[in-house]
């Protein structure tokens, strides 16, 4: 690979401004050189002619499951990150709820191992809060902060017993971890598959209340306001549940939140014949909820998108009844297309709301060094061409699942080519 890479006439997005600039940059030796109008060719220098293409940083995905490991059926470490490369994401965190969960140093460290093997973006990994993600006794958070983990979850489940839950979090705090929650009242959630309500009732599936999710985000802010743990509070569905967020960072509470793609632009009127590639945990809620996220994620009330990459294998997916049928959609390879397609190209929000949120954000919430098209950066970039479009059948797609409402959807918008510290990862079509 060329250790110089010149893009001529590329449109850069950034958090700076609300316009795209258009200028060329010089990558080289990993990192951006030169970002200017007009720079000369160095010999040597692979030339990009990116007239009408965006050049943006390399996006980071907060929120996926890779599978490994125990489940490598779904997705693997390998695949998953061939995924989001493919859909522009050059470093992801992987959530613990693996077989075995990662629970302990050890079990950080295998992975972290695996990810430096198999992966060619960096791969991080949580560490669970709970040991066995059962709710019952606190995991060895020293050592799995020693290994590398980079934040605590028991994501697919809430930590029910509270005094645990602050225990951990003082724990988290002194550590210097955030600790995220996946907020659910299971008792609330029962046996539920979709969101309760209108369309629950006339389809006959039980329902998950919007308030399950509402009570936990409440209960979680307030055991961090008085512990002054940084709680971060995964996959937001609800209008209800980001005000209760809006409230609590207006009060100088420590929280962060995410929303992913598909709680922006499905609900639950999406779900028709009981497709299972709409059925995910928290559920798509209602066609208000879409809106007022959407108005809330322009506010920034949310920081960061998140896709919460959840992989299954297509028996798994289709040969169950809806109620049956595991939660959960793929979203690495989707994320970058369908945000385009749906909000930036209708001008909903532009993006420079896109690299804060998707890039810059994830990065700061763990305290990581930014990426950004700029001079002195590490080069991880993504051209992508607005005038392209994008189909999601089983072959274009890198992970092992296709278990998206997407497949065989066509989008606005390609993604062309993938930098990670100067190295071309993809490049979908040769200069």
């Amino acid at each position: 690979m060329s250790n110089m890479i010149l893009f001529k006439s590329a449109s850069v997005a950034s958090t700076r401004s609300k316009e795209l600039e258009v200028c060329d940059v010089l990558v080289k030796e990993g990192r951006v050189e030169s970002v200017a109008v007009n720079l000369e060719k160095k010999d040597g220098a692979k030339v990009i002619h990116a007239e009408g293409k965006v050049l943006l940083p390399g996006l980071f995905d907060l929120h996926v499951h890779f599978r490994e490991p125990g489940q490598t059926s779904k997705e693997n470490i390998f695949t998953g990150s061939e995924a989001a490369i493919n859909g522009g994401v050059t470093g992801v965190v992987a959530m613990p709820n693996t077989a075995p969960a990662i629970d302990s140093g050890g079990l950080v460290r295998s992975v972290m191992d695996i990810a430096k093997r198999n992966a060619r973006i960096p791969v991080y990994t949580t560490g669970c809060i709970t040991k066995e993600r059962k709710g019952i006794e606190m995991t060895p958070i020293a050592g799995m902060k020693s290994a590398g983990a980079v934040m605590l979850t028991d994501d697919g489940s809430p930590v029910s017993n509270p005094q645990l839950l602050r225990r951990a979090m003082e724990y988290a705090r002194e550590f210097d971890l955030p600790l995220a929650s996946h907020c659910e009242t299971m008792e609330l959630s029962g046996q539920g598959a979709m969101n309760e309500g209108r369309v629950s009732y006339q389809m006959g599936i039980p329902g998950i209340p919007a308030i399950s999710e509402e009570i936990c985000i409440a209960r979680d802010i307030q055991i961090a306001e008085y512990t002054g743990a940084h709680l971060h509070i995964q996959h937001v569905t609800t209008a209800r549940g980001m005000e209760i967020i809006r409230r609590a960072k207006n009060d100088g509470v420590h929280v962060t939140c995410e929303v992913a793609p598909h709680h922006l632009i499905f609900n639950e009127e999406h779900i028709i014949d009981y497709d299972t590639h709409f059925k995910m945990n928290p559920p798509l809620r209602t066609r208000e909820d879409n809106e007022r996220l959407v108005a809330g994620l322009i506010e920034g009330v949310f920081d960061v998108i998140a896709t919460d990459h959840a992989p299954h294998t297509d028996f798994e997916k289709r040969q169950q009844d809806f109620a049956s049928a595991p939660f959960g959609i793929t979203g690495l390879e989707t994320a970058l297309p369908s945000l385009f397609h749906y909000f930036i190209k209708p001008g909903i929000f532009g993006w420079d709301l896109l690299v804060e949120r998707y890039a810059s954000q994830p990065r700061s919430i763990l305290k990581f060094d930014e990426v950004a098209v700029a001079e002195g950066s590490v080069a991880d970039l993504v051209l992508f061409d607005p005038a392209g479009a994008t189909t999601f059948s089983r072959e274009f797609m890198r992970s092992k699942a296709s278990n998206t409402p997407f497949l065989d959807q066509t989008l606005d918008g390609s993604v062309d080519m993938v930098l990670s510290h100067g190295d071309i990862l993809l490049e979908r079509d040769a200069d």
